[in-house]
């Protein structure tokens, strides 16, 4: 059993940073892929980015999200630059021992592990 838990959330103007942080409950979570998806209301989970065997990011945050590991602290960070009103949206960690290596590491429900999630909002 695997529990994660998000943090580093909060309010900011549009071109602005934050930094969120999942922390895992133990060691095993080197061995895990895992990624950031955002949601918004009424609206499905988006992937963001994923770690694992490769570094993963959709088209809307490549050159302003950076995803990162610290297997010391069993914690995955995701720094967030240059933010918009659109980065608007619950922000949920996700880890599963089997996506690794996956091509599947873009799809929420082949995650076991989420996080109670963190709401990031950006102001215009």
């Amino acid at each position: 059993q695997v529990q994660l838990v998000e943090s580093g959330g909060g309010l900011v103007e549009a071109g602005g940073s934050l930094t969120l942080a999942c922390t895992a409950s133990g060691p095993a979570i080197r061995a895990y892929a895992v990624a950031w998806f955002r949601q918004t209301p009424g609206k499905e989970r988006e992937f963001v980015a994923s770690i694992g065997g490769g570094i993963y990011y959709t088209d809307s945050v490549k050159g302003r999200f950076t995803i990162s590991r610290d297997n010391v602290e069993y914690a995955v960070y995701l720094q967030m630059n240059s933010l918009k009103p659109e980065d608007t949206a619950i922000y949920y960690c996700a880890a599963d021992n089997t996506l690794y290596e996956s091509v599947y590491y873009g799809t929420a429900r082949r995650y076991r592990y989420w996080g109670q999630g963190t709401q990031v909002t950006v102001s215009s």
